[in-house]
């Protein structure tokens, strides 16, 4: 099988939250490369494509993404260049560009796990949690309070990004025994999974992509969270009523990470969804955006309690008023 590789010209600056705006867009196999990764962007084991001698300039990032060469790719390229655009607005994108060129890389897309490997994620009492892929064992030497094993799959989220551990890290904090959940966006179930580890009873996610399905119930089963009362459900909560009928309401907490062109018509619904002492997560959330972001989730009734960044990415918990 050919696939078509997709190659944007951009800049350092920009290189992350592009890979993060082309994901949302359902976009799987995204490559990063650049002239050095800086050692906070290391830490976080994004999944670069890092060569030590590629000759790019400092000011010079290139995004590859692929796509199936048999399949009509005009309608996501044509969302690829309205986002590029869109991004302008807020970030210096640079050149903008796209080239293309094919391949034969039947395994491109797990590609990137030669560049994911195990991390741990410690939190304010000092607790560890190891996270290790699929693919790796547990090779740590040193002492975590919690292991746990993901794989993505071909769902976007493995706790390694900056948004999610910022969600994370809200959840350690917040969730009580017998909590109840709503994940939207869940993507591979890494914040479902964790809030089930700090105690949850019941979670309830949501995802556009059914890729999210298979991707969610092996990493609950490898957990030991098989027979977790959890219910993944698949389509748009912002226009379905179906999905706002099966997801109800009365949850302690919603979590949400997600970018803020959603998260702003998702907001104004989720004081329906939270009981009266509930508490809304967000992330997903690049610095310059932060403001705004605040701006629309105290108009919708909350009270921020704590805003946390990690990198460019900003996280805030919020209670209702």
């Amino acid at each position: 099988m050919r696939y078509d590789k997709y190659t944007i010209k951009t800049t350092p600056e920009a290189e992350d939250i592009l890979s993060a705006e082309l994901a949302e867009l359902g976009i799987d196999g995204i490559e990063i490369e650049d002239a050095a990764v800086p050692q906070e962007i290391e830490d976080s084991q994004i999944f670069y494509d890092e060569l030590p001698e590629n000759n790019i300039p400092e000011d010079v990032a290139y995004v590859s993404f692929y796509l199936d060469s048999e399949k009509d790719s005009r309608a996501i390229l044509k969302g690829v260049h309205e986002l590029i655009e869109e991004m302008r607005s807020y970030v210096n994108v640079g050149d903008g560009g796209i080239s293309t060129s094919q391949t034969e890389d039947l395994d491109w897309i797990n590609n990137w796990k030669e560049f994911f490997h195990q991390f741990t994620i410690e939190f304010e009492d000092g607790k560890k949690a190891l996270f290790i892929p699929s693919w790796e064992n547990d090779t740590s030497e040193e002492k975590h309070d919690m292991v746990i094993h993901i794989d993505p799959g071909t769902a976007f989220g493995t706790g390694a990004h900056h948004t999610t551990r910022l969600c994370i890290k809200a959840l350690e904090k917040y969730v009580k025994k017998g909590d109840t959940l709503l994940d939207i966006g869940t993507g591979s179930g890494i914040l479902s999974l964790m809030a089930f580890k700090f105690g949850a009873s019941r979670a309830i996610g949501t995802d556009l992509d059914e890729g999210a399905i298979p991707a969610v119930k092996d990493n609950l089963e490898v957990n030991g969270l098989a027979d977790a009362d959890f219910e993944l459900i698949i389509g748009n909560i912002l226009d379905d009523t179906s999905v706002q009928e099966k997801v109800g309401s009365g949850y302690n907490i919603v979590v949400a990470n997600i970018l803020p062109d959603v998260l702003e018509p998702l907001t104004p619904m989720v004081p329906k969804l939270l009981n009266k002492d509930g508490l809304y997560i967000t992330s997903g959330i690049i610095d310059e955006k932060a403001d705004t972001v605040k701006a629309f989730i105290e108009k919708a009734g909350f009270e921020i309690l704590e805003r946390h960044d990690d990198g460019e990415w900003v996280s805030y918990v919020s209670k209702l008023r």
